[in-house]
């Protein structure tokens, strides 16, 4: 069998036989590990997993496997279930500054809701197979916002469809969210005024839920786009805010509770200021941890404790990077920051595994660790927010995931040469 070095290493590091990647899964009980599970069953020190075809059998201590089974053993390293990797364009932009390579953002100049860009999801994106093999293992795909070039059309405040997606090599799953621009970002997009946005969006709302035009009275939306914004009214689906300043988290909390719209804020570098308004009105907050500085003015209170004054009002936390496709596996890195500053280590996991699994409606596959349920686990070499720390085995789907990307048969295609003194 011809087996990846990164495979070698692994087994290596794990003192077990390497790890064999075959397109169907086979029996493996994963022992002596610290597993969390992000479950009722917590974290288990000394604890196994099984995994029979494909599905996790049994999550426990000293669990007997059927024979055949191969055993690994973890010698305490940790198990979590497959991360989350924010909010942002996995799949659907390649190159940041290769327009060619980006299908995120809809240029019409028009408000148009039912837009689905992850019609343009590529699994096969280098951005996506480096996010997980760093043990990302589902993201939400957003539609772009841009006011355009000068003199060509930009996006709408109201910009499309989100998308949950995996990194597995199924592509998209289901439209879980709207993407919605208030606040700054919202001014270039609606006539140079924040205020203008809710005057834009208040007509949308009314236009879906069945308001007559007058007679050559311009409307906002198309057909399709109204029964898309209806459906979302009517399901409660959620809207995704993108906001930071506080007084606009205030007047869009405002503006959701009179229009019965169902709210998430993302961004929120100032949302700790407002954090019991937050928690009383029960929006969650997506938020990003590294927003330390202002770097608008809209950020003016920006602080690395925003997560942890946000869990300590009780409001419901995940976190999301402002950077990107590349940068999806630096998610872990930013949860570890808000534990080094205040917020509890199992607090800082959940926001990045179980809170938005239930925020997009993924539990059936991610976010915890569940007997019954498809295996999507890592195994980490320590602690999985230490940015030291490296996955060493993974499963998606079910199936067990060779950690072999373009980038390291690039490494290992030069790395001899650099030796060598050969790499010119």
């Amino acid at each position: 069998m011809n087996v990846p070095r990164t495979a070698l290493l692994a087994s290596f590091l794990l003192g077990t036989l390497p790890f064999a990647f075959t397109a169907h899964a086979d029996s493996v009980l994963l022992e002596n590990g610290l597993i969390h599970t992000q479950g009722p069953a917590g974290s288990l020190k000394g604890g196994s997993v099984l995994i029979v075809d494909g599905r996790i059998r049994a999550i426990g201590e000293h669990l007997s496997a059927p024979a055949g089974t191969r055993v690994v053993d973890l010698k305490g390293r940790a198990v979590t279930p497959a991360l989350f990797g924010g909010l942002g364009q996995l799949g659907v932009l390649e190159v940041s500054e290769e327009s060619v390579t980006d299908d995120s953002t809809l240029h019409l100049g028009q408000m148009r809701p039912e837009f689905d860009p992850s019609y343009a999801f590529n699994p096969d994106s280098v951005p996506v197979s480096v996010a997980r093999v760093d043990g990302v293992g589902f993201a939400v795909l957003v539609p772009g916002a841009s006011a355009g070039a000068k003199g060509a059309p930009g996006s709408s405040i109201l910009h499309g469809l989100a998308s949950l997606t995996s990194t597995d090599g199924r592509g998209p799953l289901a439209p879980v969210a709207l993407s919605v621009t208030l606040g700054q970002d919202a001014g270039p997009l609606a006539g140079d005024s924040r205020a203008a946005a809710y005057m834009l969006l208040s007509q949308a709302l009314e236009e879906a839920r069945g308001g007559q035009t007058a007679p050559g009275e311009q409307r906002l939306l198309t057909a399709a786009g109204r029964r898309v914004l209806a459906r979302f009214i009517a399901e409660q689906r959620p809207f995704l805010i993108e906001l930071d300043r506080a007084a606009d988290i205030r007047t869009a909390v405002a503006f959701a509770a009179r229009e019965k719209l169902k709210i998430m804020i993302v961004g929120g570098a100032e949302a700790w200021r407002v954090a019991p308004l937050l928690a009383s009105a029960h929006v969650p907050v997506v938020l990003n941890p590294l927003d330390d500085l202002p770097e608008s003015f809209d950020q003016i209170g920006a602080t690395l404790q925003n997560a942890a004054r946000l869990h300590a009002a009780g409001v419901t936390l995940a976190f999301t990077l402002r950077a990107s496709p590349h940068d999806a596996r630096k998610l872990r890195q930013a949860a570890g920051i808000a534990v080094a500053n205040g917020l509890p280590w199992a607090a800082g996991l959940a926001a990045i595994t179980t809170t938005p699994a239930e925020l997009f409606g993924a539990t059936a596959e991610f976010g915890a660790l569940a007997v019954g349920e498809p295996a999507n686990l890592v195994v980490w070499s320590g602690d999985p927010l230490e940015v030291t720390s490296m996955v060493e085995a993974q499963w998606l789907d079910g199936h067990e995931r060779s950690l072999r990307t373009r980038q390291t048969e690039l490494r290992d295609r030069y790395l001899e040469k650099l030796r060598a003194g050969r790499a010119r």
